[in-house]
């Protein structure tokens, strides 16, 4: 693999680490040349590393450029590599020029680099954000500038992310702490407690929070020290801050600094407080040297970092939590010690260097396989009840992307959705509004597989437009000869006789496989006279939602207010029009039994937060007992969560139940429609009150028939049976509407 890799060459800090460290490894994987547009310590760092570097830079830019194409002509590299505004430009001429597949790595908010001088702001800046525009692909250095590029409608299937890297495996020699000091114009006693921020000075990195801090700090512990390292323009204004705020005494400018490890041998805590970060480097190299961390919410750090556990979070600009966190490490020795080896412990497996080659050699490896694909059919496009904040469909799509990521992680995946923008940036793939109906129709065109579901999208309960619409979607399909599948779907009910008579015919012809997840909705098909497809029974798909870690979930807990260490039953209700102001009110006594008779904690936990709330708020005000609401919408992954350390669930909305049968959590259904019940009987749990009966006493005695029947269930049974959906779809992607029917009932 032959890469060409193009950086400014006046690349200083984090982006200069990244860069040479990232070419002294892929040297030995790849044909690499790293090329630079200036003359200086960078190249000649780089030679002195032993990777090859070319330098074009004769003063005149347009020169330099012929040149470099010329060049790029005669290596014809597989990849263009770009790193920075100069770097960027240079990528897009190379691409007109000589038809290289160019790719650039965001290392900031490319909004933000200039923001010191209108000027480059206007010319330099401008051109840079034009030029990224024409990139075939791009890499991210932390989900926050991933998500930063898919608001600004870049195209998730060109973005990938790449963590910093650092080389754990070499210290700094233990530095003499006074005479350290004493070279940087400070005095040090025994005791004293030392800061450090190595940094370009500018607007960005907000050094005057990290100063108004530090002063509000030392007023509690007199003995701290602050090292700034790094210059720019911002030099002079921060030094008469310092003044105003009377730190001469405790804070040294330090200038540029060359010996970052040994810079931080020499500090206790390792700081940052810029407004906007990709992921930086000073915080890898403090953790690297044994400092403690408190850093801004910028970047990656929240990936790195769970504030109060192995580090301090602060918002950008709270220069007053800033100095409580200064304080509160600066007092206990013991809690330096244990962040800093936690998060060393984290750092030193998450981000080496040898993780960072090892993931930008894989996304080489993807470029070139997307670049050799299939450009005529190509990917699976995704329809469904999307993009409606409900947590259910959410974690069905979540799941659908997932397992179509299982058969081929480079599968280009469209989502038809209400809201584009939001879909793309939850689930990273491309979105296509619902009514778009040209983009609509050249995604089915283009399409291997066109999937609709899951959920309950074939009924009439509650429109006939919505059903309409995904039959003339299924029915398009077929015309543009794309294999269509029904995944882990729930049907009905279908009720007026015209609805029956279209879907049963378009169903009929139209589908090859359906794979269904409850008994009910393999005899409503049946009942519509649907034959010819290939039907089969197999699983909700958002019952294998990936549950987080049991930390993430205990910090969620108590973000929320919930005790951890006590049972609690999560109740998610839904408005509906039977559920009338009597039911409500036994629908609260209910919830008052819970804590009463169970002695659980009730956790309101809605479903689709916006339309769910305002119902369980009115509940929850008719209770006595103590009750906790879940203020926020919570992701699906959190939601599931929660679910699945809850000891019971109460439940209209069908997706808490599949979330707390995925988890083998008793449940009771509150059945307002056949599926709720249909879904319960074929999970094991069947556990369920119709609306107009719920009477307090009802609910508990199921309840109590529900917790004693604990572990009946049928989880592992459906979860088995719902990744077939997953080989189902496999199939049709390989043979299309070849696909044999011999190979579907192998499965």
């Amino acid at each position: 693999m032959k890469i060409m890799l193009i950086a400014g060459g006046g690349d200083k800090g984090g982006a200069k680490t990244h860069i040479l460290a990232l070419c002294s490894r892929l040297k030995e994987t790849c044909d690499l040349t790293l090329v630079s547009l200036r003359d200086g310590d960078f190249p000649e760092d780089a030679i002195a590393m032993g990777i090859r570097t070319e330098t074009f830079y004769s003063g005149n830019v347009p020169l330099d450029y012929i040149r470099l194409i010329q060049y790029a002509r005669k290596e014809r590299p597989d990849i263009v590599h770009c790193h920075g505004a100069k770097a960027n430009l240079a990528g897009v001429l190379l691409k007109a020029f000589t038809g290289a597949t160019i790719v650039t790595t965001v290392h900031s908010d490319y909004k933000l680099d200039y923001m010191h001088s209108a000027l480059k702001r206007n010319t330099i800046g401008r051109l840079n954000s034009a030029a990224l525009r024409f990139f075939d692909y791009y890499t991210s250095v932390s989900d926050n500038f991933l998500q930063m590029l898919l608001k600004r409608g870049f195209d998730p299937l060109k973005i990938m992310t790449i963590y910093n890297g650092l080389d754990f495996t070499s210290h700094a020699q233990k530095v003499n702490r006074k005479e350290y000091l004493a070279q940087a114009g400070l005095a040090y006693n025994d005791g004293d407690i030392v800061l450090g921020i190595p940094a370009r000075l500018n607007p960005v990195k907000d050094i005057g929070t990290l100063l108004r801090a530090f002063a509000l700090a030392k007023k509690e512990v007199p003995n701290l020290k602050l090292l700034i390292g790094g210059d720019g323009e911002d030099m002079d204004k921060l030094i008469a801050l310092s003044k105003e705020l009377r730190l001469e005494d405790s804070v040294s400018f330090m200038g540029w600094l060359k010996d970052i490890p040994t810079f931080f041998s020499a500090c206790d805590i390792d700081v940052l407080c810029s407004i906007s970060e990709s992921f930086p480097y000073s915080i890898l190299e403090g953790i690297r040297e044994g400092c403690a961390v408190i850093t801004s919410d910028v970047g990656g750090m929240r990936d790195l970092i769970e504030s109060g556990e192995s580090g301090y979070i602060f918002l950008p600009g709270d220069y007053k939590t800033f100095a409580s966190y200064i304080v509160d490490l600066a007092k206990d020795s013991e809690k330096r010690r244990r962040f800093a080896s936690k998060l060393y412990d984290v750092a030193s497996k998450r981000y080496s260097l040898e993780s960072m080659a090892a993931t930008q050699q894989k996304i080489y490896e993807d470029i070139l396989a997307l670049e050799s694909r299939n450009k005529r059919r190509d990917g699976v496009l995704i329809c469904g009840a999307y993009g409606f904040d409900n947590a259910g469909d959410d974690a069905i799509l979540a799941a659908i992307v997932r397992e179509m990521h299982e058969i081929d992680p480079n599968m280009p995946l469209t989502v038809i959705t209400k809201k584009p923008a939001q879909t793309r940036s939850t689930i990273r793939c491309r979105a296509v509004y619902t009514f778009n109906f040209p983009k609509l129709f050249s995604a089915l065109r283009h399409a291997s597989l066109y999937i609709n579901g899951g959920g309950t999208l074939m009924q009439d309960k509650t429109s006939t437009k919505s059903l309409l619409y995904y039959l003339a979607t299924i029915k398009l399909a077929k015309m543009l000869k794309t294999p269509v599948m029904l995944y882990g779907s729930g049907i009905g009910p279908i009720s007026r006789p015209g609805n029956r008579r279209i879907a049963g015919r378009i169903l009929n012809s139209c589908a090859d496989v359906i794979t269904l997840r409850d008994e009910a909705s393999l005899q409503e098909l049946r009942s519509l006279g649907v034959t010819r497809p290939f039907l089969t029974l197999t699983g909700d798909p958002a019952i294998r939602t990936v549950v987080p870690t049991d930390t993430h979930i205990r910090s969620l807990q108590l973000e929320n207010g919930i005790d951890p260490d006590r049972e609690y039953a999560c109740v998610a209700l839904r408005n509906w029009e039977t559920l009338d102001e009597a039911a409500n009110e036994n629908c609260a006594r209910f919830c008052d039994a819970i804590v009463d008779e169970l002695g659980m904690q009730v956790v309101f936990l809605p479903m689709a937060y916006e339309a769910d709330m305002p119902l369980m708020r009115s509940i929850a005000e008719k209770m006595k007992a103590p009750h906790i609401c879940i203020s926020r919408k919570l992701p699906v992954n959190d939601t599931v969560g929660l679910i699945s350390k809850a000891s019971f669930v109460f439940a209209m909305r069908l997706h808490a139940l599949v979330f707390a049968a995925s988890q083998n959590v008793p449940a009771v259904g509150f059945c307002y429609d056949i599926k709720v019940s249909s879904f319960l009987a074929y999970a094991g749990m069947p556990f369920y009150a119709e609306l107009s009966n719920n009477s307090p006493e009802h609910l508990l005695s199921l309840a109590r028939e529900a917790i004693a029947a604990k572990g009946a269930g049928k989880s592992t049974d459906i979860r088995t049976l719902a990744a077939k959906n997953r080989q189902y779809a496999e199939l049709l992607i390989r043979n299309g509407q070849a696909v044999q029917r011999d190979d579907l009932e192998s499965i």
